[in-house]
């Protein structure tokens, strides 16, 4: 009996462990993120800066939510060092722990160090290379070429032994070739690999219809007009994708199957597979600025077209992975129910006996306590657009205006002074994450 007791307060521990903190990190980061979204930059700092120092195992994506403070609040420099300090981390961490693992089979994924989803690892380059444009553009298409390198690898990386490879299909992140053909173009002297670089914005998001006046520009040789420099208008609209815990319903009930099998023919039964099996889903949250209308000089001069829709990029990540995402739970599942049966093995329990029901409610109760990883970075925006405007070099007054999904102004918006140069480019950056600014609008030196 005291070894089918330990048996019983050694799972009980189990319990314990994988039921603290049990919060979904959503939860744990509404205060954060809801100050971010109602523009008060103050209070999400303060916040993240205290929440970074409890979630050691999410810290990297406190740090990428900081980065996106630090960006809305106009210090670019400061984003970028926090960004490249993620991207690095990520790096190291695509080897894998055995120590985590094995901890996270025993509770759930919650208990690793989070690594990053395959589209949080690209979009990380994407937006280093934004965040240096703003301040100063000297390695904003070295951090292109890296986005683009790092895809290529992350699909390369997903063929399993016998050539199968769900990330074969992955979406192409267009703004980093586009990103390298505005700055090659920018030369005055490489227009070939802006060709190169626009064919491959045309071809890898085929809706964005500014793409093949930049391919047809890049093909003449023209980076504008003499006495004219280029503004681009790049905005962040909309709320990114979150994760939220889902049911896996069918494989819920082909474990209930397996279990009963086991448990009729076994020499020990097995808790009922009646928990759940708990996986993280990718959800959509979008938001009420469909683009942002931009007038210079009293005159509407166009409108933000979207060049990388973050949330569409992540759901079709998690639906090309969601199988391994569903084997990994069930697993879990299986490993669980195979220390439970083993211990009961191991200290002879009979088959049908009280102690043996007693340790299948402890293992029911284990079982329970599994929460789906539900970590992904919160302040992503839904969709990433660019508005490219050729104007003569001098001062001008830039007004942003949120547009709805027909067009129509939905708040007063914002306004910027910029100075063009003959020539040149000149760069904007604004955060619409709903109908209103957040923080500052970032203009980089002509």
């Amino acid at each position: 009996m005291i070894r089918v007791i330990r048996v019983i307060r050694g799972l009980l521990c189990l319990v314990l462990v994988a039921a603290a903190g049990c919060a979904s990190y959503a939860e744990r980061t509404l205060k954060l993120h809801n100050a971010y979204y109602d523009n008060q930059l103050d209070v999400a700092k303060s916040t993240a800066d205290s929440q970074l120092k409890h979630e050691w195992v999410s810290a990297d994506l406190i740090r990428l939510d900081q980065a996106m403070i630090d960006l809305a609040a106009g210090d670019a420099k400061a984003a970028e060092q926090k960004l490249r300090v993620v991207r690095d981390h990520f790096d190291e961490l695509e080897g894998t722990s055995v120590v985590e693992t094995t901890a996270s089979y025993l509770t759930d994924d919650n208990r690793r160090s989070y690594a990053g989803e395959d589209y949080e690892k690209i979009l990380i380059r994407g937006m280093l290379a934004l965040a240096n444009l703003m301040h100063d553009g000297g390695d904003a298409e070295a951090y292109s070429l890296q986005l683009i390198e790092k895809q290529d690898q992350i699909i390369a990386a997903g063929a399993d032994k016998k050539g199968n490879n769900p990330k074969a299909d992955y979406p192409k992140v267009a703004l980093a070739p586009y990103m390298r053909g505005i700055l090659r173009e920018a030369t005055h002297l490489n227009y070939d690999d802006a060709e190169r670089s626009y064919t491959s914005v045309v071809s890898w998001q085929p809706g964005f219809r500014p793409g093949r006046f930049d391919l047809d520009r890049a093909t003449h040789g023209q980076h504008s007009s003499p006495g004219n420099g280029v503004l681009y208008v790049f905005a962040l609209t909309g709320r990114g994708p979150y994760k939220e815990e889902a049911t896996e319903v069918p494989s819920t009930a082909a474990l209930f199957i397996a279990g009963e099998i086991v448990s009729a023919f076994g020499d020990q039964t097995l808790p009922p597979n009646i928990a759940p099996v708990k996986v993280p889903r990718v959800v959509a949250r979008g938001g009420r600025t469909g683009s942002i209308g931009v007038d210079i000089g009293g005159r509407p001069v166009g409108a933000t077209e979207t060049i990388t829709d973050v949330t569409q990029l992540a759901i079709a990540q998690q639906e090309a992975l969601y199988p391994t995402i569903v084997a990994r739970a069930v697993a879990r599942r299986v490993l669980k129910n195979g220390i439970i049966y083993g211990g009961k093995e191991a200290i002879g329990i009979d088959k049908g006996s009280l102690p043996g029901l007693a340790i299948d409610l402890a293992g029911l109760a284990w079982q329970a306590t599994e929460n789906a990883d539900t970590r992904s970075w919160g302040l992503l925006p839904d969709k990433i657009q660019v508005l490219r405007v050729e104007l003569p070099a001098g001062e001008h007054d830039v007004v942003l205006r949120p547009l709805n999904a027909g067009g129509n102004p939905v708040s007063r918006g914002a306004t910027k002074h910029v100075r063009i140069g003959d020539g040149r480019n000149t760069y904007l950056l604004a955060s619409f994450p709903d109908t209103q600014l957040v923080g500052r609008v970032l203009v980089s030196e002509p």
